[in-house]
């Protein structure tokens, strides 16, 4: 066993936990607080205010404790460049939003041009100056794979945007995006260390910034992690997935990812088409158990626990 391997998520959990009571204190003298929609859930008024970027914390934990390990462990970089990558278009967002306050932050066409050109140059890197092969392991079958040939990059493209806009619809929460996060890192961790596959620092070191970083983020929060982080997290899944071959484990280990995304997609599709209905009572589908009557820890604890028992049954596929 590598047990080397605690030491960047004690690294990385105390330079996130440091960081805080200097950072938070920042962000609230910035008056980088979040605006909370009226037609939301009631309970969520009282957070408007709370800062938010906070995601900045845990992108500094991870970044400073994967330098120390780059040069030993070059698979490090794609990972963290898609990381830092997709965390600065959020950065720019959440900034333009709370700083300089217009509403909008970036634009739509603004946004997905930004995420196109972070997920270009990942795939332009690895497919060039990695021997990481895009071919894909299928889950429950021995030693298979699956090769789309010409269509690997285009499938590269929707896996990654795919990926970073389901885990941001996840972050609606005080700690859900955290929580559910450190189960998916937890999971590709075992699996880098177990096949020693060069990125295990990173996934590591996500697993100590993320525990550090729910000391200020649980219910009640003091700070979220905004775009800043939750564009960052899916940026980090997506690209350790691609660094093992396991990009379709995804639709196992972040099956959460997956529904908060389509849970917005049905909802206004649906509305739409039926002219003002809708199926859930509020979209991403975390608010509509809230207004079912689940307290926020219970949908945050059960999402949690759904992803654990997720990434258990993705161990067992990976064999």
């Amino acid at each position: 066993m590598n047990f080397e391997m605690a030491i960047p998520v004690i690294i990385s959990f105390a330079i996130s936990a440091l960081l805080g009571p200097i950072v938070i204190p920042f962000l609230r003298r910035l008056k980088v607080g979040q605006t909370e929609r009226t037609e939301g859930p009631q309970t969520h008024l009282k957070k408007s205010g709370t800062p938010t970027m906070g995601g900045i914390l845990f992108l500094a934990s991870v970044t400073i404790t994967s330098l120390l390990y780059m040069k030993d462990y070059p698979g490090i970089l794609p990972v963290l460049f898609l990381t830092l990558g997709f965390g600065l278009i959020g950065f720019l967002d959440d900034y333009i939003k709370v700083v300089l306050k217009r509403s909008m932050g970036l634009t739509p066409i603004q946004k997905m041009a930004g995420q196109i050109v972070v997920t270009a140059i990942f795939a332009y890197y690895i497919t060039c100056y990695t021997d990481v092969s895009l071919a894909m392991k299928i889950p429950f079958m021995t030693g298979k794979f699956i090769d789309l040939g010409i269509l690997n990059i285009p499938f590269l493209f929707v896996v990654v945007i795919g990926t970073v806009n389901g885990t941001n619809f996840t972050d609606g929460l005080d700690g859900l995006a955290s929580s559910v996060t450190i189960m998916v890192a937890t999971f590709f961790a075992v699996i880098a260390i177990g096949t020693g596959s060069g990125v295990e620092p990173i996934t590591c070191a996500v697993i100590g910034a993320l525990l550090g970083f729910l000391l200020f983020n649980v219910y009640p929060a003091s700070v979220f992690m905004g775009d800043t982080g939750s564009l960052a997290l899916g940026g980090f899944v997506a690209g350790t997935a691609y660094m093992l071959q396991m990009p379709i484990f995804i639709l196992i280990v972040g099956f959460i990812y997956l529904i908060e995304v389509l849970s917005v997609i049905i909802q206004v599709t649906y509305f739409k088409l039926s002219g003002g209905k809708r199926i859930f009572k509020m979209a991403p589908i975390h608010h509509h158990f809230e207004l079912c009557g689940w307290s926020e820890t219970k949908v945050v604890a059960v999402f949690s626990i759904v992803t654990a028992m997720l990434c258990l049954i993705a161990l067992l596929g990976y064999a």
